[in-house]
């Protein structure tokens, strides 16, 4: 227990005496260290819970002036001040200006009597602190002994963290990367309160490299990272360790971790059971709709569509260790990845295979995962800097030609650094991104240039790019445009006689759609800049 000033009141050795009523509550301040000091500004010299005593040497006795030198102790952080009284000092009873300016300021005023000496309280005061030092040490040793049998016993999370609750009566549960709680301490498995997950995605995001902590409605959160090599999970701590308590956490993040890593070697079989179903499933040129939704369903994944996802693993520092070969290290990423997304997707159907001839050498990671799922941040969390293509959602029996289209984008993937995926949207998006920019907008210079000259040449691109997104709709392009069908027809008449193209041509129509929408997805090139104005009418011949 903190040694606080009702402790030292309370001991008839040291016979301290209060000078005014003091509230009960200044008298459960917390007394961390004794100092002695007869300086006029002692605050300075201050750390915060000191005993100041003094015997009052250059006490002022000038009200305005003892105010300031009580304030100054008050300021420093003192928990009380005692004033020496005796025989041959100052002071044989405390002064009523300095209890009067103690009481006002709020500041616990002592007494020591003559028969006690200042080295009396001290030596009281840090017996006091080492007693409750040993008592934090003997509480931390008697708790990690409760969760190493706890870790002993083999009986997985939960016992470790009913012990941590039980012997500090704070607050625990562990989560898995993705923030979803896989145990606690407590009787009943709450999910972790919605002021944590800010916190929870925080850590996660940073992998094992620091914790967190916040105080959010009064109440004391930390998250530590679990886990050996990679990120296995979460520690959620709910509460304010003491500081026995706080000894002890490294300890139980060690056994944690050490639980969760054995925990992921006992799953090695079930994900090589759902690698093999995978394959199976693939395997299958042309599966029934029925045999490959029960396929999927019996691991759980019982999405009514679902996507491929290749990703192109590569190793944490890119270099082999000694006596290893460079593929060694690829192989491991790739396990260690794979591994790490068969846990974060629904399911688990993942699978490594060799890359397919023609492209990267080494190792490439399949996944089928649920069309809900949001993968990109799956891949931002368990496979980051790792080239990624994300196939279409189709049905089960078509997740072959989802995982087909994932692997092509994997070049593309790699050249754009971030995961690509495959929708008609982005399509040409991802053309577009890889083409030299100078040459693109050259080529929209040269299918747009004639409408560039016209007078309301702006007006006729818009109309003509509207059209091109709608399909052809006619409808529909006047909504956008907030003009007439019959003005939307106009236009494109117009700017068909301009370029000499042909709407129902469809490589015309093709050229057109391909430089509208190299104008809108970037900045105007050079050339477009510098066209020239267009020619002033022609002056008609005099009569």
């Amino acid at each position: 227990m903190p040694l606080r000033i009702s402790d030292l009141l309370a001991r008839p050795d040291l016979r301290l005496s209060v000078t005014y009523e003091v509230p009960p509550r200044l008298l459960e301040r917390t007394i961390e260290a004794a100092t002695v000091s007869d300086l006029l500004t002692p605050g300075k010299w201050l750390q915060g819970g000191e005993l100041l005593m003094t015997i009052g040497l250059l006490l002022p006795m000038e009200p305005a002036a003892c105010r300031t030198y009580v304030r100054d102790v008050a300021e420093g952080g003192a928990a009380c001040l005692a004033l020496g009284l005796g025989q041959g000092l100052p002071y044989q009873e405390a002064p009523d200006v300095l209890v009067a300016a103690a009481e006002e300021t709020g500041l616990p005023l002592l007494t020591v009597p003559d028969e006690v000496p200042f080295i009396a309280v001290t030596k009281a005061v840090f017996d006091a602190r080492a007693d409750e030092q040993r008592a934090a040490l003997h509480r931390a040793f008697a708790t990690q002994r409760r969760l190493t049998a706890a870790a002993a016993a083999g009986d997985g999370l939960r016992p470790m963290l009913a012990e941590w609750t039980a012997a500090t009566g704070v607050g625990a549960a562990v989560l898995d990367p993705l923030g979803r709680l896989l145990a606690a301490g407590g009787r009943e498995q709450h999910p972790p309160p919605a002021q944590a997950r800010e916190l929870i995605e925080r850590v996660a995001t940073r992998g094992l490299r620091g914790s967190a902590s916040s105080t959010a409605a009064g109440q004391q959160l930390e998250v530590q990272p679990l886990g050996a090599r990679r990120l296995r999970g979460l520690l959620l701590l709910t509460g304010r360790p003491d500081e026995a308590a706080r000894s002890v956490v490294p300890g139980l993040v060690s056994l944690l971790s050490l639980e969760l890593e054995r925990r992921h070697l006992r799953d090695e079989p079930e994900r090589r059971r759902r690698s093999a179903l995978l394959s199976e499933l693939l395997a299958d040129e042309d599966p029934s709709a029925d045999r490959a939704r029960d396929m999927l369903h019996s691991v759980g994944l019982t999405a009514e569509r679902v996507r491929g996802v290749v990703v192109e693993p590569v190793s944490g520092d890119g270099a082999a260790g000694a006596g290893r070969h460079p593929g060694d290290e690829t192989a491991d990423a790739a396990q260690e990845t794979a591994a790490d997304l068969a846990l974060a997707m629904p399911g688990g159907l993942v699978r490594i295979t060799d890359a397919a001839p023609g492209g990267a050498p080494g190792r490439l990671i399949e996944a089928v995962v649920g069309e809900e799922l949001d993968i990109r941040d799956v891949l931002a969390r368990f496979a980051p800097h790792c080239p990624a293509g994300i196939g279409p959602a189709t049905a089960p029996e078509a997740v072959r030609v989802s995982l087909r289209q994932a692997a092509g984008l994997l070049a593309v993937s790699r050249s754009s650094g971030e995961p690509e995926e495959a929708r008609q949207s982005r399509s040409s998006r991802l053309l577009l991104d890889l083409g030299d920019r100078r040459t693109l907008h050259g080529y929209a210079d040269s299918v747009l240039g004639p409408l560039d000259l016209a007078d309301n040449g702006e007006e006729l691109i818009a109309t003509l790019a509207a059209w091109l997104e709608t399909g052809g709709a006619w409808d529909a392009t006047s909504r956008r445009l907030g003009v007439h069908r019959h003005t939307v027809r106009n236009r494109l008449d117009k700017a068909m006689d301009l370029t000499g193209r042909r709407l129902d041509d469809p490589d015309d129509r093709f050229d057109l759609w391909l430089a509208t929408r190299i104008r809108r997805g970037g900045a105007p090139s050079a050339h477009a800049a510098s066209r020239p104005a267009p020619p002033p009418p022609p002056t008609p011949p005099a009569r």
